[in-house]
């Protein structure tokens, strides 16, 4: 029988959060202690942001080539339906 291969159990709560490693600047992190800053909800809330704006990057990179031929026909042709445009 062949072995199979599972990734490791990792703790998970029920909101579908995962505990990780993370390593911060001591100085960033005690000041963030001190001023009660809850750092897993900042690390989430800017790393949502930061992943939001990649993914909007790369889908303009992935097609950028559409666009491209999309406005060249609109700048040709005029938009679809235009002569029906009250505004």
């Amino acid at each position: 029988m062949p072995a199979t291969h599972t990734a490791p159990r990792v703790r998970t709560s029920a909101s579908g959060k995962r505990a990780i490693n993370l390593s911060l600047s001591n100085d960033v992190l005690e000041a963030a202690k001190h001023l009660t800053i809850n750092i897993s909800q900042v690390c989430d809330s800017h790393l949502r942001e930061v992943v939001r704006r990649e993914l909007e990057r790369k889908w303009r990179v992935d097609h950028a080539d559409f666009i491209a031929a999309y406005n060249a026909t609109i700048e040709a042709e005029g938009l679809p339906l235009d002569e029906w445009r009250s505004f």
